[in-house]
């Protein structure tokens, strides 16, 4: 099998739903944009503001279940054939 046969077949959780109320609370709050200034911003835009007001921050760390995840996803080595 193929890595990107072993990906397409790779367990995918959803993406958790976009955090609006923090957004608009950061947005209206921190940023004291207008409402049209707020939803005129792209996604990338806000994250770049948010940036700017509290620095880059550093990506969590993964946990055992997401690690074993992608331990699953993409082995080191392809699975032993079922004849070997």
């Amino acid at each position: 099998m193929t890595a990107a046969a072993r990906r397409a077949e790779a367990p995918t959780k959803p993406a958790p739903p976009f955090p609006w109320e923090e957004a608009m609370a950061f947005g209206f709050g921190a940023l004291r944009l207008s409402s049209a200034g707020f939803w005129s911003l792209t996604p990338r835009e806000l994250a770049a503001a948010a940036e700017g007001v509290h620095g880059r921050r550093p990506p969590e760390p993964l946990g055992r279940g997401a690690l074993s995840d992608l331990i699953r996803a993409f082995p080191d080595f392809p699975p032993p054939h079922a004849g070997d």
